[in-house]
């Protein structure tokens, strides 16, 4: 190696050291930067020259070092992991959310929730009984009555309100997945670019990363990368992004829709059915759902639908119980086979039950009893005890609708866990140690140095060479 040769070497190893040390700084400075993956120089050493015809056989040192790369230090099977626990966790997270909002609408055990309002109303009825003559309990009953049906109406209208609250979150979250394709296509074409320019696309790519990341928690889908860096993102096993182009997701229907539409995720430009591969968005979808097909399997319908057709039930229910033995009654205005509760033929049961207008429509008193029989009374005010009385129905319909809340829950709980689980091997691999970062800063420093002392050594070499060769003598 020539003299030049070797200068040219410690420079190369100058450059080497400095490039070590930019990027252990870089990865200092964003050791608290969420989504930041580590990256490395990735460095190779330099063959020496081929022999030529002149070198009269000598065999040469090499060149030095090249720096190759600035590699990201991001695993793929690791980042797949993450998706897909995330796609799960949103899933479990959405169905969660719903069935703990239609436990919270039944208000079970309290005193604002239906069983309470229940045995004040055949406690109404027993105390009328014991004053059949009197105005007042009379006008108790009709209270307590109104009380049943008013909250019957009122967690119907409230699991209406909650259908629609999230329908419109899943809308959103949409409307989100669109905007994350968006930029994903749009980093895909700047990275694209990038590469092929021979420059460094890591923080890009980090990015975009997290927004793969952001669209499988919402309705899951899997990436698959190419080799010219930018990569396909399919949900369904139908591409949302390709490169730089995408298609774009929305809900069928229409926003003003109510409970027992159907609510499916489409394809637009071209148009079709999207299947979510799990997410927020297939767990909205889930329990969004119509009531199930046949009515013969419950729990495989929208948990919202199918919790409001149990209060139709109850409802019809409560009426079927109750009206035929008051119809057996006389009303204080003499009429007889009269129910007590009203249930028009059209529109759901839970929202039309109603009680009597007034005290004269209620019988307390048998068609063939006296002036002072109160049998129809003590008959309903005993229904509460029976094994198919309404308390038990409704009793029912509580601990079903808890059952599902707590599954829900545990499994939101596990896929949390799952997802913990997931960063934290993806952060064991990616993210960036401080104490490795300083050991290669100090690594690089002292091979700075180094490469230093031996330009140095060869600058004096060259001096002498140059400045004090033919000096002897003089």
């Amino acid at each position: 190696m020539s003299t030049f040769g070797a200068l040219n070497t410690a420079y190369r190893g100058l450059t080497a050291a400095q490039q070590g040390m930019n990027v252990a700084g870089q990865n200092i400075a964003n050791a608290a930067t969420e989504g930041y993956t580590r990256q490395r120089v990735d460095q190779s050493s330099l063959a020496a020259p081929a022999r030529g015809l002149f070198s009269g056989g000598a065999l040469q040192a090499g060149q030095g070092v090249s720096v190759d790369a600035i590699a990201r230090l991001g695993s793929s099977f690791l980042d797949g992991s993450v998706r897909s626990a995330g796609a799960q966790a949103g899933y479990a997270s959405a169905r969660s959310s719903a069935l703990q909002g239609i436990e919270g609408i039944l208000q079970e055990p309290g005193e604002n929730g239906i069983s309470t309002a229940l045995q004040g109303f055949w406690s109404a009825w027993q105390a009328a009984a014991n004053q059949p003559s009197e105005d007042g309990p009379k006008g108790l009953l009709l209270n307590a009555a109104n009380s049943v049906t008013d909250k019957i109406s009122s967690a119907y209208q409230a699991l209406d309100s909650q259908w629609s609250r999230t329908r419109a979150q899943a809308s959103d979250n949409v409307d989100a997945v669109n905007a994350a394709a968006a930029q994903v296509a749009s980093y895909n074409t700047t990275i694209r670019s990038t590469l092929a320019a021979g420059g460094s696309a890591n923080e890009l790519i980090d990015a975009r990363a997290k927004l793969t990341d952001k669209i499988a928690g919402l309705v899951g889908g899997t990436v698959r990368e190419q080799s010219d860096g930018t990569v396909d993102v399919l949900v369904g096993g139908n591409a949302l992004v390709t490169g730089g182009s995408l298609r774009t997701l929305a809900l069928s229907g229409s926003p003003s829709d109510r409970m027992g539409s159907t609510v499916q995720l489409v394809w637009q430009n071209p148009a079709g059915v999207a299947t979510p591969d799990g997410g927020q968005v297939a767990g909205a979808l889930s329990v969004l759902a119509p009531i199930a097909t046949p009515p013969s399997t419950p729990g495989s319908g929208g948990a919202i639908a199918e919790a409001a057709e149990s209060f139709n039930k109850f409802a019809t229910a409560l009426a079927t119980a109750v009206n035929p033995i008051h119809a057996t009654g006389v009303t204080g205005t003499g009429a007889t086979g009269v129910g007590f509760f009203t249930i028009p033929g059209t529109g759901p049961a839970a929202l039309n039950i109603k009680g009597p207008a007034n005290t004269a429509d209620i019988a307390l008193k048998a068609s063939t009893g006296g002036p002072l029989d109160t049998s129809i009374a003590d008959k309903i005010s005993q229904l509460g005890t029976g094994s198919t009385s309404p308390d038990k129905a409704w009793s029912g319909i509580v601990t079903n609708i808890g059952v599902q809340s707590r599954g829900a829950q545990q499994h939101e709980s596990l896929t949390e866990a799952a997802q913990v689980s997931a960063l934290t091997s993806r952060s064991s691999q990616a993210s960036v140690s401080l104490d490795e970062e300083n050991v290669s800063l100090l690594t690089n420093q002292h091979a700075y140095q180094a490469a230093a002392r031996v330009m140095t050594a060869v600058d004096e070499a060259l001096d002498v060479l140059i400045n004090r060769t033919g000096l002897v003598g003089r």
